[in-house]
């Protein structure tokens, strides 16, 4: 893990050796940006999460992250189970994780997105992961309203931090999504099928802005049990 502080104009890198994800997917992502992952409960966009979160704090960046799916166990546990250790980035103060449900306790009903993003913890990150986003989300807003509320999170992103949100069309205003998608520098859709009886899963880079390398279309994957994000070589584009 490299400790030499990173050139923030040339973004967040997040490479690992484990795998080829970083080489195909542009080697770092925007830094004071929106990144989107879009996908079906169950399309696997919590864990490419994961995989970009270790792959940032093992590369120096500061990371906070909200689940509002897990516990702040479960979710560290979740990491674990997948070969991504991240005990030391929590002892060292570079990954923070919150829960809706706390440790172990019930959710809380009434917290939206900007009660998370309001929080003091926010201006120690590089990088705000919010997992599922679309819970937060506000329902039945008007033009104007979805204007104010997108450059709300515009004043976080231009705030020298990046804003990675995962996002399931179904929980989401259909005209929120539309515009959270189109306001996104980095937009990734989850996508997967039976081919031959198994399940294929492909990661598709729908836009990815400023990119330090080059950006494959399609990237198929799958994740082993301690060995974390692999690349499938035979399903990539």
């Amino acid at each position: 893990m490299s400790e030499a502080p990173k050139p923030i104009e040339d973004g967040y890198p997040f490479e690992l050796e484990q795998d080829s994800l970083s080489n195909a997917m542009g080697a770092r992502l925007p830094n004071r940006a929106l990144w989107t992952i879009q996908g079906e409960v169950g399309s696997g966009k919590s864990l490419v999460s994961q995989r970009l979160i270790f792959g940032l704090l093992e590369n120096g960046s500061k990371v906070l992250v909200v689940t509002t799916e897990l516990t702040t166990r479960g979710w560290i546990e979740q990491m674990e189970s997948i070969g991504y250790p991240v005990t030391e980035h929590i002892g060292s103060g570079r990954l923070l994780v919150f829960s809706r449900y706390g440790v172990i306790a019930e959710a809380r009903a009434d917290v939206g997105l900007f009660d998370v993003l309001e929080s003091e913890a926010v201006e120690k990150a590089d990088i705000i992961v919010i997992d599922s986003a679309s819970s937060l989300m506000p329902d039945g807003l008007s033009d104007s309203e979805r204007i104010g509320f997108m450059q709300r999170l515009r004043r976080i992103c231009s705030d020298s931090h990046s804003l990675l949100l995962t996002i399931d069309s179904s929980e989401m205003d259909e005209r929120l999504l539309h515009t959270l998608r189109n306001s996104s520098e980095v937009l990734l859709d989850m996508k997967a099928g039976f081919v031959g009886g198994e399940i294929k899963r492909n990661l598709v880079v729908t836009r990815f802005l400023r990119a330090a390398g080059p950006v494959q279309a399609t990237v198929g994957w799958r994740v082993e049990p301690y060995m974390g994000f692999i690349v499938d070589i035979t399903a990539v584009s």
